[in-house]
């Protein structure tokens, strides 16, 4: 009896550890991908997905970026801090807003990092492609780390790519393959957007990639994401910006000085690479005073 009384209360656990394993499958278990959308609008320009090569491209990533939980998280947490101080110059320049989203997939909105080709910063720029369009690159100073400077750049940049091509989504493919690559294929295959061309797998995705990731910003939820305003991480203000135009021969002393510490002064100021500043006659730098 007792045998038969033991056998039947681990059947009764079996079924109960089962059906709290499937409900807590259930609960968690993450959202299908979004579906494909009939067309988009992009900085002005509408892309429709009736055509099955650029269907199933678009799937691809939107798949992608419905499982890239930790990346995907993190993007969406910052894109307040990050946003606010890069849109209104964006809208400034009288560059389309959508071209944030480049940031993205450029760096996660990462504003430290760095590529193993070593491109840098929000906007991922190479030394040499940083310096054409204006940036300081040296061992002390480092303005592809400057927020306000690198968009700013990159905003040269879009300029020129879109008075030469007229299509922001070629803008989009000349910015992962450079315009040289892209003006190469146009002209060879005989085609007037970089949606049509045979391409690289990297810049084919990128396109698209950039599209997945507007929606995804626009829309969280769709591919199983809920960053609520409370969970964004905030944009904080300086406190004051200082003019530089002498060397800072310590800028552990500076920071002190400024009622702030050294880290702080270097997390508020990427862009200064060592722990002093020398500062060429005729030069004046911003330090921004958390």
């Amino acid at each position: 009896m007792k045998r038969t009384l033991f056998s039947l209360a681990i059947i009764l656990l079996s079924f109960a550890l089962a059906s709290a394993q499937t409900h807590y499958a259930q609960e968690f278990l993450h959202k299908q991908p979004p579906r494909v959308p009939d067309y988009m609008a992009f900085a002005g320009d509408t892309i429709r997905f009736d055509r099955s090569d650029y269907f199933e491209r678009m799937d691809r990533e939107l798949v992608s970026f419905t499982y890239m939980h930790t990346n995907t998280t993190l993007m969406l947490k910052k894109s307040q801090r990050y946003f606010s101080i890069v849109v209104p110059i964006l809208k400034k320049e009288g560059i389309p807003e959508d071209l944030k989203y480049l940031m993205a997939i450029e760096s996660n909105l990462d504003p430290k990092a760095l590529s193993s080709a070593g491109a840098a910063g929000l906007w991922q720029f190479t030394k040499a492609t940083a310096q054409t369009y204006g940036l300081e690159v040296t061992a002390e100073v480092d303005e592809r780390y400057n927020i306000e400077k690198e968009t700013l750049a990159a905003c040269k940049y879009l300029k020129t790519a879109y008075d030469k091509y007229g299509d922001w989504m070629t803008v989009a493919a000349s910015y992962n393959a450079g315009q040289g690559g892209i003006s190469k294929r146009l002209t060879d295959q005989k085609q007037k957007t970089a949606l049509e061309l045979w391409l690289p797998e990297e810049t084919a995705r990128y396109m698209y990639r950039l599209l997945a990731v507007k929606m995804l910003f626009e829309n969280p939820p769709l591919f199983g994401f809920y960053v609520d305003d409370n969970d964004m991480y905030p944009y904080y203000p300086p406190k004051e910006t200082v003019n530089v135009s002498s060397t800072i021969e310590s800028l552990v002393d500076f920071a002190i000085s400024h009622g702030t510490t050294y880290r702080k002064l270097k997390e508020e100021n990427l862009w200064l690479r060592d722990n002093k500043l020398t500062v060429k006659a005729g030069k004046t730098y911003k330090i921004l005073i958390p």
